[in-house]
């Protein structure tokens, strides 16, 4: 009995880890994507007490005992992918910056083994101010901030499909970014179906004149501002990015977001693990025959131009939710048109693969952002 049990233990630690490595089947949580690839290292532990557990312990199957620790030794190596993947990443990851932004005083290597098994960081509570209407935003400062001094701000817009998720995604990375030195406004927006494109695109625009009208206010630099999105929140803030024109907005970053609604559309299936083609219509208000300008409205990638801003894209190969083409074809139209610009691809990773800010995505986007934000707001 025991026999099976360990062996039924590692095939469970090596489809988890197999989620390094392929896309999440729509019947299985996303999220054990996320636990494998941000949190693999710690697992790791477990097929190596399963395997020693199978040499320890005497077994009456001779076949069984050498299935288990043969399929340990699979899932352990799965599980570690990340890791030693992020670390081939990092070796090349300042020069790629460097090169499209220039430089910045960054002293800490992108990614550091150490790290992954972390610390704590600063807890920095924000002040929720309304913006417009009902819509509110969480403003974080940097700690110890002197008086009268103003920072660049990062504008954060969160995902959840636009119609659902809040400005509280994710909450403690807004509180990295502040303990580095910057303004960040997590905001809200209007959601779908109840309201449709282009409002989500108005209510950044709200929230970015309000940030103006309240810079001395509250420590802002009005002239140094950055859009970040992650998935939905990615599309408007890429979409904005790109069609306000004003010279304020010295940068776009984008987390796995889609770029092009008609190509979003199209390629979707109405029994995929979101049910795009439903969030889409009633976020965009019918189909792209239907509804073809704001399709076309909420589209970044159409709008490149040599003046589109700086732009940062992060995707994970294997995400599940968002095709990861979405950002492979803005990185070759940001090319075409000169525009400076890194894409990021993480071969092992999925949605939020930031969320373990001393995980394999964590450290990576963390240096990459951090890099960003040094270089197009100096």
């Amino acid at each position: 009995m025991l026999c099976w049990l360990l062996l039924v233990l590692a095939l469970a630690l090596a489809a988890l880890g197999s989620l390094t490595v392929f896309k999440t089947p729509d019947w299985a949580p996303w999220k054990l994507a996320v636990l494998a690839g941000e949190y693999g290292h710690w697992i790791a532990l477990a097929p190596v007490l399963v395997a020693a557990l199978v040499v320890i312990v005497p077994v009456n199957s001779a076949w069984k005992a050498r299935a288990t620790v043969f399929i340990c030794a699979l899932a352990l190596g799965l599980l570690l992918k990340p890791a030693f993947e992020a670390a081939l990443l990092a070796r090349d990851l300042p020069v790629k910056l460097e090169k499209q932004f220039g430089r910045a005083p960054l002293t800490r290597r992108p990614f550091s083994l150490a790290t992954l098994w972390g610390g704590s960081s600063e807890v920095i509570p924000p002040q929720t101010l309304r913006y417009a209407g009902d819509l509110s935003l969480d403003l974080y400062r940097p700690p110890r901030a002197a008086a009268g001094r103003r920072f660049p701000c990062v504008i954060v817009i969160h995902g959840g499909g636009w119609d659902s998720g809040s400005r509280a995604e994710i909450a403690h990375f807004n509180q990295w970014i502040a303990s580095r030195g910057y303004a960040v406004a997590a905001i809200d927006y209007r959601l779908a179906p109840k309201s449709q494109w282009p409002a989500q695109r108005d209510d950044v625009l709200a929230a970015i004149a309000f940030l103006k009208s309240q810079a001395a206010e509250r420590g802002i630099d009005s002239a140094r501002l950055v859009l970040l999105g992650r998935s939905a929140g990615g599309q408007i803030a890429e979409a904005v990015g790109y069609t306000l024109n004003d010279p304020a907005i010295r940068g776009v970053i984008a987390l796995y977001a889609p770029s092009d609604m008609v190509f979003a559309y199209v390629n979707a299936r109405e029994d995929d693990i979101l049910k795009s083609p439903t969030l889409m219509r009633q976020y965009l208000g019918g189909t792209p025959d239907t509804a073809r300008e704001n399709y076309e409205s909420a589209s970044a990638l159409p709008c490149v131009n040599p003046r589109t801003p700086p732009t940062l894209l992060l995707h994970g190969a294997i995400d599940s939710l968002v095709w990861y083409r979405h950002s492979v074809r803005l990185d070759a139209k940001l090319t075409e048109q000169a525009v400076p610009h890194v894409f990021l691809s993480l071969p092992w990773a999925t949605h939020a693969f930031e969320y373990n800010l001393h995980g394999p995505g964590g450290q990576l986007t963390t240096f990459a952002v951090e890099w960003f934000l040094a270089a197009v707001t100096k």
